[in-house]
């Protein structure tokens, strides 16, 4: 029996129904720290100075539709919610700050029950190379990580509002998420991936500077542990949108990071179109817990 045919028949046996076994690329911890040179186009997390950082594992990916309780963000990290957008064009950045951000504003306050929330990001990516270098989007991340750490979450907020903003807030709880959606009908390629948060553990953690130039930033990649629980929501629709946790300020036993990867789906059909999505980051603030 072939090395191959060992693998099938080995990860049928330890396959839930409806899920999948894909590879995801780890990081391995090592003395030094990593640094992503980071371009207008995003980091290329596919240089070759970063290979040896990498460590791939096949993982069972389970698919989060067949589950009957259901997700929150503030215990696995994430949650899928209907919610059809008004915007015609995504790719118009005036439709977007005239429209979007307003529906994805009122989307976390009613999901989450921020007392408020402002959007401050947006990026959007194309799975295909020859697309987003004509559309100047970037590219999808195939790389286990999370958007901010303890020490750039905090750091985040302080670069956008004002130092008395952030004196008004005092100590209120406050959170950064990711609304993640599929802008050119559904995906079939290049899927959305969420760690169950309750499966990482502060080992897990790999801090990896992003050199912009003029500033650094800070991410979580993440090492490899086979206990790590992972979901997809199989051929999201435009109509659909995921909300997860990047950075959550509460120690109170909360989900507060959600690490997420791109991967590439064994079941995704041949000759199936290039994924394109749009994810959003927005602040939230807690201020009337408690």
């Amino acid at each position: 029996m072939t090395q191959a045919k060992l693998f099938e028949n080995t990860a049928a046996t330890k396959r839930p129904p409806g899920s999948v076994v894909a590879p995801l690329t780890y990081t391995v911890k090592k003395s030094e720290k990593l640094v992503y040179l980071i371009t207008e186009m995003g980091e290329d997390e596919d240089s070759p100075e970063y290979h040896e950082w990498y460590d791939v594992h096949d993982m069972v990916i389970h698919d989060g539709r067949r589950a009957v309780s259901g997700f929150s963000v503030d215990r696995e990290g994430f949650m899928l919610c209907h919610a059809a957008s008004s915007v015609e064009d995504f790719y118009d950045d005036a439709n977007i700050k005239a429209v979007y951000n307003a529906e994805v504003e009122k989307l976390v306050i009613a999901e989450t029950g921020a007392s408020r929330v402002l959007v401050f990001d947006h990026t959007i990516r194309v799975s295909s190379d020859d697309l987003r270098r004509e559309r100047q989007v970037r590219e999808v991340v195939n790389l286990v990580h999370n958007d901010y750490t303890i020490d750039s979450g905090p750091q985040r907020i302080r670069d956008l509002l004002k130092e008395n903003e952030v004196i008004q807030h005092g100590e209120a709880r406050f959170a950064i998420f990711n609304l993640w959606r599929s802008i050119a009908g559904p995906v079939l390629s290049s899927p959305l991936a969420l760690l169950d948060a309750q499966s990482v553990s502060l080992k897990d953690w790999v801090p990896c500077d992003l050199d912009y130039g003029d500033r650094m930033g800070e991410i979580y990649n993440v090492a490899f542990d086979a206990g790590h629980r992972w979901y997809y929501f199989p051929i999201m629709t435009a109509e659909e949108i995921l909300i997860f946790k990047n950075f959550d300020s509460s120690e109170d036993g909360r989900a507060r990071f959600t690490p997420h990867t791109a991967f590439a789906d064994p079941t995704t059909p041949p000759d199936s179109p290039h994924r394109e999505s749009i994810e959003t980051r927005v602040l939230a603030f807690f201020t009337d817990e408690g």
